[in-house]
Parts: C-alpha cells; structure tokens; sequence
C-alpha cells in the first residue's frame, strides 16, 4: 500500500471515529434535556392546587394529573387488598400495601400505595395485619403511575401476595370500574406504615458522563490523528 493511499485511509476512518463519537455525545445531551425537562414537569405538577376525588374523576385523561397534591375522600375496599412482594424501602425489603379506595359521590375506584411493611420471612405465606379505618375517610397522597413491575418468572401470580399488579387485569378480576393511575399516600401514621416514598430522580448526571466520555474520546482520535499524520511525518522529513 502506497503512502498516499495509506494516509487517505487513516483519514477516513479518523473522520468516520470523529463522526460517530461526536453524534454519539450529543444524543446523550439530548437525553439528559428531556430528563431535564420530564423532572422540571413533574416540579410544575407537584405545585399545581389539590386535586379532590370529584375532580379527579371526572378527568377524561386521569394521566395527565401524574404527581399532583390529591385529598381523597371514599372508603376503603379492604377485602381487595393486595402485597407486592420484593419492594424496598429505607434499604429494607418487604411488601407494598395495595388498597382500592371507592370515591365518594363517584362509581370510580382507585388504587392506593398505602406504605411498606416487612415482610414474615419464616412464614412467607402470612398476610400482615394492617389496621384499616372503616368507613368514610380522608386520605393525602400524590398522583402516580401504577406500581413499577418487576421481572417475574412464568405467569403473573394471583392471590393476596404477589409479584406484580396490572391495573387492567385487576379491575377485571374485581369487576370494579379501576381508573389506570393510582396515589401514593402520604398522610397518616396509625396504621404503622412506612411512607417514605422514593423522590423521582431525573438521572442526568449519568449522561453527562457518558457524553463527557464520547467528546473526550473524540478529542483523543482528533489529537492521535493529528500527532501521527501530520506532526511527526513533518519531523521526520526535518531530520
């Protein structure tokens, strides 16, 4: 291969290293600008004025309520609830405690994350005692998607204690008219609940770092290219 041929090649695949480095850096920013621009959303919503169950029924999208101040009044399916099990708290593992709530003066229902509870590691099949206030109650809590899944082998388990809880199938299974968001409550503590809900983190810092990483790496292809094609074949010719 000629030296002419040979300096061309190097060239292209400096420029293609170059390329997609620099493209690959960018995307990144782009990524961490709609982090940014999802967590500066949901500060909009949490200072938005207190939802109560009439307007929130009523809704035709409840979703775009997500992370707004609610105040519920309803009462308490307790015969409807649920554990997910694996779910951590305060580097704890446990169970989510899952209660439908019927709104007053409304046919819908809505889940609730009430708290977190340990679990009985010896006797896994042992429900908690939770206490559950009869009647009508108030409740105050936040707007939020439905509980995060977890990976589960085989078919999604049925039961008091399971895995994972999909809002849709539920309101089947309970024939119950489920609207597709739920609350984190995040008042009271007679029930011995924990509620020390996980903020929502925006995580930009790690694409800033994977872009620092691309850019750096483009600035080392620039220099080596630079160094060895031109710098030292012209201090070569010099000798």
């Amino acid at each position: 291969m000629n030296a002419d041929r040979r300096f061309w090649l190097i060239a292209m695949a400096a420029l293609l290293g170059l390329g997609i480095t620099l493209s690959l850096g960018r995307w990144q920013l782009s990524r961490a600008a709609q982090k940014e621009a999802v967590a500066s959303a949901i500060a909009g919503q949490a200072t938005l004025p207190v939802l109560i169950g009439s307007e929130l029924a009523a809704l035709p999208r409840p979703q775009d309520a997500l992370y707004r101040r609610v105040q519920l009044r309803g009462r308490w399916l307790s015969q409807h609830t649920v554990f997910l099990d694996n779910r951590q708290m305060e580097g704890r593992q446990g169970l989510y405690v899952i209660t439908p709530l019927a709104l007053e003066d409304s046919d819908a229902v809505l889940l609730v994350q009430r708290g977190w509870v340990p679990r009985n590691f010896l006797e896994r099949s042992s429900l908690p005692q939770i206490a559950t206030a009869p009647g009508v109650v108030n409740i105050a809590g936040r707007m939020a998607p439905p509980p995060a899944k977890l990976y589960e082998l085989g078919q999604a388990s049925g039961g008091r204690i399971r895995q994972n809880l999909d809002t849709a199938d539920y309101s089947r299974e309970l024939g119950l008219l489920l609207l597709p968001v739920s609350v984190q409550q995040t008042d009271g503590s007679d029930d011995g609940l924990l509620r020390s809900w996980p903020l929502i983190a925006a995580g930009v810092e790690k694409h800033h770092g994977y872009a620092f990483q691309w850019f750096g790496l483009s600035a080392l292809i620039a220099v080596l290219y630079v160094w060895f094609q031109i710098v030292r074949p012209l201090q070569t010719r010099r000798r």
